[in-house]
């Protein structure tokens, strides 16, 4: 066995992305077709968990448990290795399953279930979203046993296979089994990082909703050429009933859809923080959304509020006619500060104040993500930063909450654990599209930044 000690740890994970062993894992992981909206590969649900990663975690000493729930679509499993109760535990977390692979519209040569290096990349579904993450975690766990023969602390590993379907049956999961997931800490990783090249955690999610908006005049289209000027076009009143909740730039006109203001630490952490677009992303426009905000603030801070969708007639077979109806899907992402049992009525009482009372505002009927935030001065997240700046040499940026939508909410509120998400992934890695792919030097840094982490973590974790 390698003598124990930090480096020694950092260097065995590091190891196995030299070695070839971690790309040859993960190359098995990602050619399990584990999408969870494609009722054909339900059984590879199962399979990525009782084939792949409950013998990995057994192998490591882990004792494992499979849970189901009638409203998620593959199992749970829960590993766990506790090596003493006065220890610190720490819950980790990722999901198994991925989106549609979507066969047919990779760029030549390329295959969702058949991982392929390409320009210092692993490409295929799932290397970044999210076998890719927690190969990279679970790969330094088994360094750090390898080199020391203990952990130094409790690990408790929470495997999901339905986050893809909206993690539908994960809280209740949770609730059944709290005394099961207690922990001291919740540290996971999805998502992506700040930019391509800057190391990052996060602390939380913005929460997301969705409503629909419909106007329904009358039953039928009728003929612009007898009944244009003297019968009212859904379309025209449902975009100006829009403009009534959300300006022209971007700024949202409903107070309870804002969080009012943006706490000053939070407003201090962004201020190392730089969303930089690379290659082939589109252009920041400053003059959208909230005036005065930066675009760190505008994204990690504040709502945003989208038009999704819209109907009005059919574009692909014009009838020429005055259409009978018209909808919108309005998104709302929101931060800490946003109640979104208030949002819909409040929505529906602009709008009548505004004169549009024939706008129907409709309740939602998708997943509602709840936002949450861990107060950047917890004691957790310096002792995290600290970590990794001395495996890195510089600190990560601090990002209070995801851009994005998590259930994030379930660990922080629900479980009641100080959460922190490291991400080994960037922006531009076209996640849920054709060509996802992971970058090889994100995985580098990631081995070496868990390595670090939880060698520290189990010298200080009685």
């Amino acid at each position: 066995m390698t003598p124990a000690s930090r480096q020694a740890t950092i260097d065995k994970a590091v190891g196995y992305l030299d070695d070839g062993s971690f790309e040859a894992t993960l190359r098995k992981r990602v050619a399990i077709p584990s999408a969870s909206r494609v009722a054909a590969n339900r059984p590879d649900l199962w399979r990525y968990v009782t084939d792949d990663m409950q013998p990995f975690f057994e192998r490591l000493g882990f004792t494992t448990k499979i849970y189901e729930n009638d409203r998620a679509p593959g199992p749970f499993l829960l590993a766990e290795r506790i090596e003493d109760p006065r220890f610190t535990t720490v819950l980790q977390y990722g999901h198994g399953d991925v989106v549609a692979g979507l066969d047919g519209q990779w760029e030549t040569g390329l295959s969702p279930f058949g991982m392929t290096e390409k320009n210092g990349a692993w490409y295929g579904r799932g290397t970044a979203d999210n076998k890719g993450q927690h190969a990279v975690n679970l790969a330094a766990v088994e360094a750090l046993l390898a080199t020391k023969g203990s952990l130094g602390f409790n690990l408790k590993y929470l495997i999901e296979m339905g986050e893809e379907s909206g993690s539908l049956g994960l809280e209740e999961m949770c609730a059944a089994h709290r005394d099961e997931l207690k922990a001291d800490v919740f540290i996971a990783s999805d998502g992506p990082r700040l930019a391509l090249e800057r190391p990052t955690i996060f602390l939380g999610a913005r929460g997301g909703m969705s409503f629909h908006l419909e106007i329904n005049a009358r039953e039928s289209f009728q003929h612009s050429g007898n009944w244009g000027g003297i019968l009212s076009n859904p379309g025209i009143e449902l975009c100006h009933a829009i403009t009534a909740l959300v300006g022209r730039t971007g700024q949202i006109k409903v107070p309870e859809m804002t969080p009012g203001s943006i706490p000053e630490n939070v407003r201090t952490a962004l201020k190392d923080c730089h969303i930089t677009p690379t290659a082939g992303d589109p252009p920041i426009e400053p003059w959208w959304g909230e005036p005065g905000l930066t675009p760190e603030e505008k994204v990690f801070a504040w709502s945003s509020f989208e038009v999704m969708e819209m109907e009005c007639g059919n574009l692909a077979q014009p009838l020429y006619a005055i259409p009978p109806k018209a909808r919108a899907r309005m998104q709302l992402r929101f931060p800490v500060g946003v109640d979104p049992d208030a949002v819909v009525p409040a929505v529906r009482k602009v709008l009548i104040d505004a004169g549009y009372d024939r706008v129907v505002v409709k309740d939602p009927t998708d997943a509602i993500f709840l936002a949450s935030r861990l107060d950047p001065d917890h004691p957790w997240v310096s002792r995290v930063v600290a970590s990794i700046e001395k495996t890195l040499g510089s600190p990560p940026a601090i990002l209070p909450n995801l851009g994005g939508s998590l259930p994030n909410n379930i660990f922080s509120d629900l479980l009641g654990l100080p959460t922190i998400w490291i991400p080994h992934s960037y922006p531009g890695c076209l996640q849920h599209a054709p060509n996802e792919h992971l970058p090889i030097s994100i995985v580098r840094e990631g081995l070496a930044m868990m390595a670090g982490l939880y060698w520290d973590i189990g010298e200080t974790a009685a």
